[in-house]
């Protein structure tokens, strides 16, 4: 059972924002950037249809947050594909609003990119992974795409977006289901040479994936380690200045989601 949250408790909520690396074993690694970071330079374009409701989630055995956003213009946003969003440690959807990223959705697809609607829930501190009986990965796999179906939109195209330990969680689930999305986009993902993401890289094979990393970021020799691991070059690759937050992370959400939005358009028919 799903139950509404109001607009002023979705823009209003407030939590950490830099993502912490969280990721099998890697909890005592040091961030850049303590937390919370500064808050992202939002653009000035309008939130479109923006939802926050609390449902039930079966694989992680409790009730979850679950964040909807779809572009100004586009009405309940029926019939456009998803991009899932994954959290680092120190967010959660409720943080969403705050950051700003329904006005981003808006602005990136008034500059062109193709529509698509954002999804995210609350996936914990696991680093997106199984422990126990509580499973975010499944989470994402079997039920999310199933709650965006409930609001018309098409889970048949689907990409993952995520930042720090989200990073990690949607490099992986792309590894755990190859062919399953159309791409991924990973803001300095707390990934290390060695773990879960290095070990599956190449069923990265055939799936678009985009790279940004803070050259002040501490994570930035091992994204860039990373990026030279992948079995074909990545879509996208960047390291400007920046750190480990949303003030970096927000000047490169536009090429982000012009990534996610042409990944996500289907073909044209000759």
């Amino acid at each position: 059972m799903a139950h509404l949250l109001t607009r002023r408790t979705l823009l209003g909520a407030a939590a950490g924002v830099a993502g912490a690396a969280v990721v099998g074993g890697l909890a005592a690694r040091q961030l850049a950037e303590p937390r919370p970071g500064p808050a992202p330079a939002v653009p000035d374009a309008p939130a479109g249809d923006e939802r926050l409701i609390r449902i039930r989630s079966g694989a992680r055995d409790r009730e979850v947050d679950f964040w909807t956003a779809v572009p100004e213009g586009y009405g309940d946003g029926r019939g456009l594909p998803v991009c899932l969003v994954l959290h680092g440690a120190s967010a959660t959807p409720r943080d969403y609003g705050r950051f700003g990223l329904a006005r981003f959705l808006t602005d990136a697809v008034r500059r062109g990119a193709p529509p698509f609607a954002l999804a995210g829930a609350t996936g914990g501190r696991l680093s997106w992974r199984r422990s126990g009986d509580d499973d975010p990965q499944r989470m994402v796999r079997e039920e999310v795409p199933t709650w965006c179906a409930r609001r018309g939109f098409d889970s048949s195209r689907l990409a993952v977006w995520g930042w720090s330990m989200g990073g990690f969680g949607a490099l992986l689930l792309a590894e755990a289901y190859p062919g399953w999305l159309r791409a991924v986009a990973a803001f300095s993902p707390a990934v290390r040479p060695g773990d879960a993401v290095f070990a599956g890289v190449d069923r990265l094979r055939g799936t678009p994936v985009g790279l940004w990393c803070g050259r002040q970021d501490n994570f930035l020799k091992d994204v860039r380690a990373l990026a030279r691991a992948l079995p074909e070059p990545p879509a996208r690759a960047a390291w400007a200045d920046g750190r480990h937050n949303f003030a970096y992370w927000g000047t490169v959400i536009p090429d982000a989601f012009g990534l996610i939005g042409a990944a996500l358009t289907p073909p044209r028919k000759t």
